[in-house]
Protein backbone atom coordinates (compact mmCIF):
# COMPACT_ATOMS: atom_id res chain seq x y z
CA UNK A 1 0.00 0.00 0.00
CA UNK A 2 1.46 3.36 -1.04
CA UNK A 3 2.01 5.63 1.95
CA UNK A 4 0.31 9.01 1.90
CA UNK A 5 2.64 11.50 3.64
CA UNK A 6 1.40 14.55 5.46
CA UNK A 7 3.34 16.77 3.08
CA UNK A 8 5.33 16.34 -0.11
CA UNK A 9 7.56 19.03 -1.67
CA UNK A 10 6.94 19.52 -5.37
CA UNK A 11 8.23 21.04 -8.59
CA UNK A 12 5.60 22.63 -10.79
CA UNK A 13 7.43 24.50 -13.53
CA UNK A 14 10.80 26.10 -14.23
CA UNK A 15 12.43 25.60 -10.81
CA UNK A 16 15.43 23.59 -12.03
CA UNK A 17 16.02 25.60 -15.19
CA UNK A 18 15.95 28.88 -13.25
CA UNK A 19 18.42 27.48 -10.73
CA UNK A 20 20.70 26.52 -13.63
CA UNK A 21 20.29 30.03 -15.05
CA UNK A 22 21.22 31.58 -11.69
CA UNK A 23 24.40 29.51 -11.68
CA UNK A 24 25.15 30.55 -15.28
CA UNK A 25 24.73 34.20 -14.31
CA UNK A 26 27.55 33.73 -11.81
CA UNK A 27 25.74 35.28 -8.84
CA UNK A 28 24.78 32.78 -6.14
CA UNK A 29 24.81 34.98 -3.06
CA UNK A 30 21.83 37.12 -2.11
CA UNK A 31 20.10 39.93 -3.95
CA UNK A 32 20.75 38.80 -7.50
CA UNK A 33 18.36 38.98 -10.44
CA UNK A 34 15.91 36.38 -9.13
CA UNK A 35 15.71 37.92 -5.68
CA UNK A 36 14.81 41.23 -7.32
CA UNK A 37 12.15 39.53 -9.45
CA UNK A 38 10.63 38.02 -6.31
CA UNK A 39 10.66 41.39 -4.55
CA UNK A 40 8.84 42.99 -7.48
CA UNK A 41 6.27 40.15 -7.57
CA UNK A 42 5.37 40.59 -3.90
CA UNK A 43 5.22 44.36 -4.10
CA UNK A 44 2.95 44.27 -7.15
CA UNK A 45 0.74 41.32 -6.16
CA UNK A 46 0.38 42.05 -2.45
CA UNK A 47 0.53 45.84 -2.48
CA UNK A 48 3.21 46.20 0.18
CA UNK A 49 5.57 49.17 0.25
CA UNK A 50 8.70 47.02 0.20
CA UNK A 51 9.34 43.28 0.12
CA UNK A 52 12.62 41.73 1.29
CA UNK A 53 13.36 38.03 0.93
CA UNK A 54 14.86 36.36 3.99
CA UNK A 55 16.30 32.94 4.72
CA UNK A 56 13.16 32.02 6.70
CA UNK A 57 9.97 33.42 8.16
CA UNK A 58 11.78 33.21 11.49
CA UNK A 59 14.35 35.63 10.07
CA UNK A 60 11.59 37.95 8.89
CA UNK A 61 10.02 37.94 12.36
CA UNK A 62 13.40 38.67 13.95
CA UNK A 63 13.88 41.62 11.60
CA UNK A 64 10.40 42.89 12.48
CA UNK A 65 11.25 42.68 16.20
CA UNK A 66 14.36 44.81 15.64
CA UNK A 67 12.41 47.31 13.52
CA UNK A 68 9.80 47.58 16.29
CA UNK A 69 12.68 48.65 18.57
CA UNK A 70 11.85 45.98 21.13
CA UNK A 71 13.67 46.57 24.40
CA UNK A 72 14.02 44.31 27.46
CA UNK A 73 10.77 44.26 29.39
CA UNK A 74 8.55 45.35 26.49
CA UNK A 75 5.42 43.25 26.02
CA UNK A 76 4.13 41.70 22.82
CA UNK A 77 0.57 40.35 22.53
CA UNK A 78 0.13 37.18 20.46
CA UNK A 79 -1.81 33.91 20.46
CA UNK A 80 -0.40 30.91 22.27
CA UNK A 81 -1.61 28.63 19.47
CA UNK A 82 1.22 29.34 17.03
CA UNK A 83 4.68 28.18 16.06
CA UNK A 84 7.52 28.99 18.45
CA UNK A 85 9.15 31.49 16.06
CA UNK A 86 6.26 33.93 16.57
CA UNK A 87 7.28 34.37 20.20
CA UNK A 88 10.99 33.61 19.97
CA UNK A 89 11.75 36.50 17.62
CA UNK A 90 10.62 38.94 20.28
CA UNK A 91 11.97 37.05 23.29
CA UNK A 92 15.42 37.26 21.66
CA UNK A 93 15.14 41.07 21.99
CA UNK A 94 14.14 40.78 25.68
CA UNK A 95 10.36 41.08 25.25
CA UNK A 96 7.71 39.32 27.32
CA UNK A 97 5.16 37.45 25.17
CA UNK A 98 1.64 37.97 26.51
CA UNK A 99 -0.56 35.11 25.35
CA UNK A 100 -4.19 35.72 24.45
CA UNK A 101 -6.81 33.06 23.74
CA UNK A 102 -8.11 32.20 20.26
CA UNK A 103 -11.54 32.20 18.67
CA UNK A 104 -13.21 28.77 18.38
CA UNK A 105 -14.40 29.46 14.82
CA UNK A 106 -11.09 30.50 13.21
CA UNK A 107 -8.40 29.52 15.77
CA UNK A 108 -7.07 33.06 15.33
CA UNK A 109 -6.38 35.48 18.17
CA UNK A 110 -9.62 36.67 19.76
CA UNK A 111 -9.64 40.38 18.96
CA UNK A 112 -12.12 40.97 21.78
CA UNK A 113 -9.52 39.90 24.37
CA UNK A 114 -6.59 41.99 23.13
CA UNK A 115 -7.40 45.32 24.73
CA UNK A 116 -7.67 43.88 28.25
CA UNK A 117 -4.16 42.44 27.86
CA UNK A 118 -2.57 45.82 27.04
CA UNK A 119 -0.37 47.42 29.71
CA UNK A 120 1.92 50.47 29.67
CA UNK A 121 4.71 48.11 28.53
CA UNK A 122 2.85 46.76 25.49
CA UNK A 123 4.55 47.62 22.21
CA UNK A 124 3.35 45.19 19.53
CA UNK A 125 0.39 43.02 18.56
CA UNK A 126 1.20 39.91 16.49
CA UNK A 127 -1.88 38.42 14.82
CA UNK A 128 -1.29 34.97 13.31
CA UNK A 129 -3.48 34.04 10.35
CA UNK A 130 -3.96 30.36 11.19
CA UNK A 131 -4.60 28.08 8.19
CA UNK A 132 -4.53 31.13 5.92
CA UNK A 133 -7.81 32.36 7.44
CA UNK A 134 -7.67 36.10 8.19
CA UNK A 135 -7.74 37.57 11.66
CA UNK A 136 -10.15 40.47 12.22
CA UNK A 137 -7.65 43.03 11.05
CA UNK A 138 -9.93 46.09 11.15
CA UNK A 139 -10.50 45.59 14.87
CA UNK A 140 -6.82 44.82 15.53
CA UNK A 141 -5.58 47.85 13.59
CA UNK A 142 -8.09 50.07 15.40
CA UNK A 143 -6.83 48.84 18.79
CA UNK A 144 -3.24 49.44 17.66
CA UNK A 145 -4.02 52.99 16.53
CA UNK A 146 -5.79 53.89 19.75
CA UNK A 147 -2.93 52.57 21.89
CA UNK A 148 -0.07 53.62 19.58
CA UNK A 149 1.09 50.04 19.01
CA UNK A 150 2.76 48.38 16.06
CA UNK A 151 1.24 45.36 14.30
CA UNK A 152 3.34 42.51 12.90
CA UNK A 153 1.26 40.06 10.87
CA UNK A 154 2.53 36.50 11.07
CA UNK A 155 1.28 35.48 7.63
CA UNK A 156 3.48 32.38 7.39
CA UNK A 157 0.45 30.30 6.34
CA UNK A 158 -1.40 33.05 4.52
CA UNK A 159 0.27 33.99 1.24
CA UNK A 160 -2.47 35.07 -1.22
CA UNK A 161 -5.24 34.94 1.37
CA UNK A 162 -7.12 38.22 1.65
CA UNK A 163 -9.09 40.26 4.16
CA UNK A 164 -11.75 42.54 2.67
CA UNK A 165 -9.84 42.57 -0.60
CA UNK A 166 -6.41 43.25 0.91
CA UNK A 167 -3.60 40.69 0.93
CA UNK A 168 -2.74 39.29 4.34
CA UNK A 169 0.69 40.52 5.37
CA UNK A 170 0.08 43.92 3.75
CA UNK A 171 -2.25 45.37 6.41
CA UNK A 172 -0.11 45.67 9.56
CA UNK A 173 3.06 47.70 9.80
CA UNK A 174 4.95 44.52 8.88
CA UNK A 175 4.05 41.14 7.41
CA UNK A 176 6.08 37.94 7.59
CA UNK A 177 5.80 35.12 5.02
CA UNK A 178 7.16 31.57 4.90
CA UNK A 179 8.19 29.41 1.94
CA UNK A 180 9.12 26.38 4.01
CA UNK A 181 8.47 23.12 2.19
CA UNK A 182 5.22 22.63 4.15
CA UNK A 183 3.72 25.88 2.83
CA UNK A 184 1.72 26.52 -0.35
CA UNK A 185 4.50 28.27 -2.29
CA UNK A 186 7.85 26.74 -1.40
CA UNK A 187 11.60 27.10 -1.73
CA UNK A 188 12.64 24.50 0.85
CA UNK A 189 13.45 27.15 3.42
CA UNK A 190 12.82 30.84 2.89
CA UNK A 191 10.69 33.78 3.94
CA UNK A 192 9.96 37.42 3.30
CA UNK A 193 9.49 40.57 5.32
CA UNK A 194 6.81 42.89 3.97
CA UNK A 195 7.36 46.49 5.05
CA UNK A 196 4.07 48.36 4.78
CA UNK A 197 5.07 51.54 6.59
CA UNK A 198 7.60 53.55 4.56
CA UNK A 199 9.21 54.88 7.76
CA UNK A 200 10.89 51.52 8.29
CA UNK A 201 12.00 50.66 4.74
CA UNK A 202 15.52 52.06 4.76
CA UNK A 203 16.40 50.60 8.16
CA UNK A 204 14.98 47.22 7.11
CA UNK A 205 17.48 47.05 4.24
CA UNK A 206 20.33 47.85 6.61
CA UNK A 207 19.33 45.26 9.23
CA UNK A 208 18.96 42.59 6.53
CA UNK A 209 22.46 43.29 5.20
CA UNK A 210 24.33 42.66 8.44
CA UNK A 211 23.74 46.22 9.64
CA UNK A 212 25.43 47.82 6.61
CA UNK A 213 24.21 50.15 3.87
CA UNK A 214 25.42 47.69 1.22
CA UNK A 215 22.13 47.84 -0.70
CA UNK A 216 22.47 51.60 -1.11
CA UNK A 217 26.05 51.10 -2.31
CA UNK A 218 25.00 48.66 -5.03
CA UNK A 219 22.32 51.12 -6.19
CA UNK A 220 24.98 53.81 -6.47
CA UNK A 221 23.46 55.94 -3.70
CA UNK A 222 26.69 55.97 -1.61
CA UNK A 223 30.30 55.61 -2.74
CA UNK A 224 31.15 52.96 -0.12
CA UNK A 225 29.26 50.89 2.40
CA UNK A 226 29.90 50.61 6.11
CA UNK A 227 28.45 49.41 9.40
CA UNK A 228 25.37 51.50 10.22
CA UNK A 229 23.21 49.55 12.69
CA UNK A 230 22.64 46.19 14.31
CA UNK A 231 21.68 43.43 11.90
CA UNK A 232 22.47 39.98 10.63
CA UNK A 233 22.73 37.98 7.43
CA UNK A 234 19.08 37.47 6.57
CA UNK A 235 19.46 37.06 2.79
CA UNK A 236 18.62 33.79 1.02
CA UNK A 237 20.95 32.55 -1.71
CA UNK A 238 20.08 33.21 -5.34
CA UNK A 239 19.42 29.48 -5.80
CA UNK A 240 16.58 29.70 -3.29
CA UNK A 241 15.21 32.83 -4.96
CA UNK A 242 15.31 31.21 -8.41
CA UNK A 243 13.36 28.20 -7.15
CA UNK A 244 10.88 30.49 -5.42
CA UNK A 245 10.32 32.66 -8.48
CA UNK A 246 9.43 29.60 -10.57
CA UNK A 247 6.77 28.76 -7.98
CA UNK A 248 5.47 32.33 -7.94
CA UNK A 249 4.97 32.11 -11.69
CA UNK A 250 2.40 29.36 -11.03
CA UNK A 251 1.04 30.68 -7.72
CA UNK A 252 -2.56 30.96 -8.89
CA UNK A 253 -2.57 27.34 -10.05
CA UNK A 254 -1.07 26.14 -6.76
CA UNK A 255 -3.61 28.00 -4.62
CA UNK A 256 -6.52 26.78 -6.78
CA UNK A 257 -5.34 23.18 -6.40
CA UNK A 258 -5.08 23.40 -2.62
CA UNK A 259 -8.50 25.00 -2.34
CA UNK A 260 -9.88 22.18 -4.49
CA UNK A 261 -8.38 19.57 -2.16
CA UNK A 262 -9.93 21.29 0.87
CA UNK A 263 -13.29 21.36 -0.91
CA UNK A 264 -13.06 17.64 -1.73
CA UNK A 265 -12.23 16.80 1.89
CA UNK A 266 -15.18 18.85 3.15
CA UNK A 267 -17.60 17.25 0.71
CA UNK A 268 -16.51 13.68 1.39
CA UNK A 269 -16.45 14.10 5.17
CA UNK A 270 -19.79 15.92 5.36
CA UNK A 271 -21.70 12.73 6.31
CA UNK A 272 -19.59 12.57 9.49
CA UNK A 273 -20.52 16.02 10.77
CA UNK A 274 -22.24 14.47 13.79
CA UNK A 275 -18.98 12.74 14.77
CA UNK A 276 -16.37 15.39 14.02
CA UNK A 277 -16.23 19.10 13.33
CA UNK A 278 -15.11 20.13 9.86
CA UNK A 279 -13.55 23.59 9.76
CA UNK A 280 -15.45 26.26 7.84
CA UNK A 281 -12.87 27.91 5.63
CA UNK A 282 -13.17 31.56 4.74
CA UNK A 283 -13.79 32.05 1.02
CA UNK A 284 -10.78 34.37 0.89
CA UNK A 285 -8.33 31.87 2.40
CA UNK A 286 -5.62 30.12 0.38
CA UNK A 287 -6.35 26.47 1.18
CA UNK A 288 -3.21 26.12 3.25
CA UNK A 289 -4.41 23.29 5.48
CA UNK A 290 -7.44 21.17 6.25
CA UNK A 291 -8.23 20.19 9.81
CA UNK A 292 -10.97 18.43 11.72
CA UNK A 293 -11.82 18.64 15.40
CA UNK A 294 -12.50 15.42 17.31
CA UNK A 295 -14.49 15.12 20.52
CA UNK A 296 -11.47 14.33 22.73
CA UNK A 297 -7.73 13.80 22.87
CA UNK A 298 -8.34 10.06 23.17
CA UNK A 299 -10.39 9.97 19.95
CA UNK A 300 -7.71 11.94 18.14
CA UNK A 301 -4.98 9.58 19.31
CA UNK A 302 -6.96 6.53 18.23
CA UNK A 303 -7.78 8.05 14.83
CA UNK A 304 -4.11 8.89 14.23
CA UNK A 305 -3.17 5.29 15.03
CA UNK A 306 -5.92 3.97 12.74
CA UNK A 307 -4.82 6.13 9.82
CA UNK A 308 -1.14 5.32 10.29
CA UNK A 309 -2.00 1.59 10.22
CA UNK A 310 -3.24 2.23 6.69
CA UNK A 311 -0.18 4.19 5.59
CA UNK A 312 -1.81 7.61 6.05
CA UNK A 313 0.11 10.21 8.06
CA UNK A 314 -1.92 13.04 9.61
CA UNK A 315 -0.46 15.35 12.26
CA UNK A 316 -1.76 17.42 15.13
CA UNK A 317 -0.49 20.94 15.49
CA UNK A 318 1.08 23.14 18.14
CA UNK A 319 1.60 22.46 21.79
CA UNK A 320 0.31 25.84 23.09
CA UNK A 321 3.22 28.13 23.88
CA UNK A 322 1.81 29.25 27.23
CA UNK A 323 2.05 25.65 28.50
CA UNK A 324 5.56 25.01 27.15
CA UNK A 325 8.66 25.23 29.39
CA UNK A 326 9.97 28.32 27.58
CA UNK A 327 6.53 29.90 27.43
CA UNK A 328 6.17 29.64 31.19
CA UNK A 329 9.70 30.98 31.67
CA UNK A 330 9.57 33.96 29.32
CA UNK A 331 5.90 34.83 28.93
CA UNK A 332 2.62 35.21 30.75
CA UNK A 333 -1.06 34.72 30.05
CA UNK A 334 -3.01 37.83 29.10
CA UNK A 335 -6.37 36.07 29.22
CA UNK A 336 -7.90 32.75 30.11
CA UNK A 337 -6.75 30.06 27.67
CA UNK A 338 -9.79 27.78 27.67
CA UNK A 339 -10.30 27.64 23.89
CA UNK A 340 -6.60 27.15 23.19
CA UNK A 341 -6.31 24.38 25.77
CA UNK A 342 -9.39 22.61 24.47
CA UNK A 343 -8.94 22.80 20.69
CA UNK A 344 -5.21 22.12 20.67
CA UNK A 345 -5.93 18.63 22.04
CA UNK A 346 -8.67 17.85 19.54
CA UNK A 347 -7.39 19.26 16.24
CA UNK A 348 -6.08 16.94 13.53
CA UNK A 349 -4.53 18.08 10.25
CA UNK A 350 -5.04 15.82 7.26
CA UNK A 351 -2.45 15.31 4.50
CA UNK A 352 -2.49 18.12 1.95
CA UNK A 353 0.03 18.70 -0.82
CA UNK A 354 -0.08 19.88 -4.43
CA UNK A 355 0.36 16.46 -6.03
CA UNK A 356 -2.38 14.72 -4.03
CA UNK A 357 -4.66 12.69 -6.27
CA UNK A 358 -8.40 12.25 -6.08
CA UNK A 359 -7.73 8.64 -5.09
CA UNK A 360 -5.54 9.81 -2.19
CA UNK A 361 -8.34 12.00 -0.85
CA UNK A 362 -10.92 9.23 -1.25
CA UNK A 363 -8.67 6.75 0.52
CA UNK A 364 -8.13 9.10 3.46
CA UNK A 365 -11.79 9.99 3.89
CA UNK A 366 -12.82 6.32 3.53
CA UNK A 367 -10.38 5.40 6.31
CA UNK A 368 -11.87 8.10 8.56
CA UNK A 369 -15.40 6.87 7.87
CA UNK A 370 -14.27 3.33 8.63
CA UNK A 371 -12.88 4.46 11.99
CA UNK A 372 -16.20 5.94 13.06
CA UNK A 373 -18.28 3.06 11.74
CA UNK A 374 -16.16 0.56 13.67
Amino acid sequence: MKPIPFNKPFIIGRELSLIADAVAQGHLSGDGAYTKLCHRWFEEKLGCHKALLTHSCTGALEMAAILCDIQPGDEVILPSYTFVSTANAFVLRGAVPVFVDIRPDTLNIDENLIEAAITPRTKVIVPVHYAGVPCEMNAIMDIARRHTLLVVEDAAQALLSTYQGRALGSIGHFGCLSFHETKNIISGEGGALLVNDARFAERAEVIREKGTNRSQFFRGEVDKYTWMDIGSSYLPSELVSAFLYAQLERAGEIIARRRSICSAYATQLAPLQQRLHIADFDEDSNGHLFYVLLDSLDTRSRLIAHLKSQGIHPVFHYVPLHSSPAGRRYGREGSGMQVTNDLSERLLRLPLFYEMSADDITRITAAIREFFID
